[in-house]
């Protein structure tokens, strides 16, 4: 498959970031901003979240931002609708990332159509279990040139990250830690020698580490390690403060990549 997510890591295989945000938050009308702001700024992949009522894995900044969002009357045909606009001037990747529950209301197959036909690249479900995506929903992403992102993490089982790894087109994204999203500190040495695992095993795919990225310090970490790193609840935060967001995310995104 030839998306702009394999282009990307074709052309750029390392210092990779990408970027979360919720749709909707904090204005509703602010998700087509906050991704022509992202690109100008220098990120190289933009994820999107699709705003949920219950987001379990996700820590209290990001569930805050659901919250928002939900209020601000967002959903999947408002998202598909903007994610259109952004299309008109962003050329980055875009992956919309969220639960499978929104997501299967909608219908699968219409969402998936409807996804690609707006210039989304790629789709991160986190619960969908990967013999679902195998049996029922692979050739649907597929036909519509959708990477699926498969989450791993530190008790992911080597057999299971080499399946992960074959059912895989454009990137994995490897969680940090067994917890919640949200900015943590400096990388542990459990975390290092899990990093340093994901390395020996040369997957087929890149991965990016996600969960706990929020500064420059953990990004050249994450960097050194796999081929970049995914920013989100640290990000948020910052939306949530921000008064000028077009000087607030270039000033973000140049103190991440310094």
């Amino acid at each position: 498959m030839k998306n702009r997510i394999t282009k990307l890591f074709d052309r750029k295989p390392n210092n990779m970031l990408s970027v979360f945000y919720t749709a909707g938050f904090p204005q509703p009308d602010d998700t087509v901003g906050i991704a022509q702001n992202l690109e100008a700024a220098g990120v190289d992949i933009i994820e999107i979240g699709i705003p949920f009522s219950d987001p379990i894995a996700d820590g209290p900044v990001i569930q805050y931002s659901n919250k928002i969002a939900l209020g601000n009357g967002m959903n999947l045909k408002k998202l598909l609708d903007q994610v259109k606009e952004i299309r008109k001037s962003v050329k980055l990747p875009v992956i919309l990332m969220g639960y499978l529950n929104p997501v299967m209301q909608y219908g699968v197959e219409r969402f998936c159509k409807e996804a690609s036909v707006a210039g989304v690249d790629g789709l991160i479900l986190p619960d969908m279990p990967m013999d679902v995506y195998q049996y029922e929903y692979k050739k649907i992403f597929e036909s519509n040139e959708l990477s699926n992102t498969f989450l791993i993490s530190p008790t992911t089982s080597e057999d299971r990250i080499r399946k992960i790894d074959a059912a895989t087109e454009g990137f994995i994204y490897a969680v940090s830690a067994s917890s919640t999203t949200g900015a943590k500190g400096d990388f542990s040495e459990e975390q290092e020698d899990y990093f340093k695992k994901l390395q020996k095993m040369y997957l087929k795919n890149p991965f990016l580490i996600g969960f706990g990225i929020s500064d420059h310090q953990t990004f050249s970490k994450a960097c050194a390690y796999g081929s970049g790193a995914i920013v989100g609840s640290a990000f948020i935060s910052m939306l949530r403060k921000s008064v000028d967001l077009k000087h607030d995310i270039a000033k973000f995104v140049t103190s991440i990549k310094k």
